[in-house]
């Protein structure tokens, strides 16, 4: 397989839009590599560059060592998968999975053996001879993915593979990409705008708004240590609850205050708040729905926060919890308690927040002030 190597990636429209800035990652051999952010963040347009479908307007795409930037596509060694599988109607799954060596002159013989071993990869062997029109979505996508493979390319790129799929489909779609990625070692590049996908199947995350890379860092350090307030709002379902805060010095203490409610925060949070400058000053207060709990909850090994009383305006039954929507003081908390809560619409129910599992915001950077 490969690494590849992006230093200040840039694209820039004739018309002046810049679609991607100074963009800079090292991707390293067999990685699993996700390219997430809301729709024309230039995640595409990064995709597209590194295949040769997009020319770069600055930096330098390297390929195992190698400058790509002029290099004609189907000589960069890259198979691409799309989201619209871009099979070929008359062709046979067996056909249409082989129709990347035919062209090269490869052998018949040679052809059938990674036709066949790749079916049964994916699962196709009882498919090969049937056309693309009786085949389910799943089935057109998994074949998509086999004209791939067939071609033992040097990287993989997927471009929204499963945005078409329904809900069960993509879950399906989503375990054989990654049991994909660990049978055949492979480098692959996946863009996809749904965060729960980027959790799920990668081993590093590159988190984009417009045109600007955010973040990259593995699925647990973006969810637990997210670098500024677009981040800490995209990574994470339900959202991030955010909360506008004062900062102010009670005795030794500091305290985040909102409406008539005051949370103490742990002596690390503190330190980052003084040291900061902070104190008598607005942040944002972020909080995990996860992490706000009701009074009376299980919370072993949790430092919890001063109890919040709140209004619950909408009440969520998900099956094994419940989502509560509430309202303390002007501010908006969503909760995730238990299946068995007695709290409804309309109910006034006391809740707490995990102290260790606080993030707090700089007002006018949008950057973490501390983890």
């Amino acid at each position: 397989m490969a690494s590849l190597s992006l230093q200040h990636i840039g694209k820039v429209y004739p018309n002046g839009y810049v679609g991607v800035k100074d963009f800079n990652l090292e991707i390293a051999d067999k990685e699993f590599i996700i390219f997430v952010g809301p729709s024309g963040c230039g995640k595409s347009t990064t995709l597209r560059m590194i295949a040769g479908l997009e020319e770069i307007t600055s930096g330098t795409l390297e390929i195992d060592g190698k400058v790509m930037n002029d290099v004609e596509p189907k000589d960069r060694d890259i198979a691409m998968v799309f989201q619209n599988y871009a099979l070929y109607p008359h062709m046979t799954v067996r056909e249409n999975m082989g129709f990347a060596l035919k062209l090269r002159k490869v052998p018949q013989d040679q052809i059938n053996k990674a036709v066949e071993d790749a079916a049964r990869i994916l699962d196709l062997d009882q498919l090969l001879d049937r056309k693309p029109s009786a085949l389910s979505g799943g089935q057109r996508q998994r074949v998509a993915m086999g004209r791939a493979i067939v071609r033992n390319p040097k990287v993989f790129l997927m471009d929204e593979p499963l945005s078409n799929l329904d809900a069960k489909l993509r879950v399906q779609m989503r375990a054989e990409i990654s049991k994909l990625h660990d049978r055949l070692g492979a480098t692959i590049i996946y863009v996809t705008h749904d965060q729960t996908e980027a959790m799920t199947l990668g081993t590093r995350i590159v988190v984009m708004k417009d045109g600007v890379m955010q973040q990259v860092d593995t699925p647990t350090k973006l969810y637990s240590e997210p670098c500024n307030l677009f981040v800490a709002g995209f990574i994470g379902s339900p959202q991030m609850n955010f909360i506008d805060a004062t900062v102010i010095e009670r005795g030794s203490d500091i305290v985040l205050t909102f409406g008539h409610n005051a949370i103490t925060v742990t002596a690390d949070k503190a330190r980052a708040l003084r040291s900061g400058g902070y104190v008598g000053k607005a942040v944002t207060l972020g909080v995990r729905p996860e992490d706000v709990l009701e009074v009376g909850a299980p919370a072993e090994g949790k430092r919890l926060s001063e109890p919040i009383s709140a209004t619950v305006s909408v009440y969520e039954l998900l099956g094994s919890s419940v989502m509560l929507y509430t309202d303390a003081d002007g501010a908006s908390i969503s909760a995730s308690a238990e299946a068995a809560t007695t709290a409804r619409t309309g109910s006034v129910v006391s809740l707490v927040f995990d102290l260790d599992k606080l993030h707090l915001f700089d007002k006018q950077t949008e950057l973490a002030v501390c983890h």
